[in-house]
């Protein structure tokens, strides 16, 4: 699927559309992505900051669904552990940035050669409009390529 066109899936999709997350870039070769929350009333929380549930949320499927986009149909992709660590209170626009690297790609492809399971621990910080660090979230991958591939 073309980037342009699942980019704009995805913001409509209810829960992201509903949470007032935003993916605002995705990178044709699906190796950039660059996702925001904007403050809004329904995704405070009862002290006025972001809603923890909304910074994580805005950071859980990109990992995979850009991991699956390169490995593609001869692979198992799935999100296996996650967590988040909040740094600070979140206010306004914050956003978190994606990169993956040929590198990584090419591990995981070495490493799950055999047919055997694979978990890699990916990171990512949630930053503000002023480059401080909100959260630092943690997305574990389970990775195998199929039987018979």
């Amino acid at each position: 699927m073309r980037a342009s066109l699942f980019r704009h899936g995805l913001n409509l999709w209810p829960p992201y559309l509903l949470a007032g997350i935003h993916l605002t870039h995705l990178s044709d070769d699906y190796r950039r992505a660059r996702v925001e929350l904007r403050m809004r009333p329904w995704n405070r929380n009862y002290v006025g900051t972001h809603f923890g549930g909304s910074l994580f949320a805005m950071t859980d499927p990109f990992w995979m669904l850009m991991v699956l986009h390169h490995l593609g149909r001869d692979h198992f992709v799935w999100d296996k552990a996650g967590e988040i660590e909040f740094v600070k209170p979140g206010r306004g626009v914050v956003q978190a940035c994606f990169v993956l690297e040929d590198a990584v790609l090419e591990a995981l492809r070495d490493a799950s050669a055999g047919g055997g399971k694979v978990l890699r621990w990916f990171e990512n910080d949630i930053v503000d409009a002023g480059g401080e660090v909100v959260a630092r979230t943690r997305k574990q991958l389970y990775v195998r390529r199929k039987p018979g591939r």
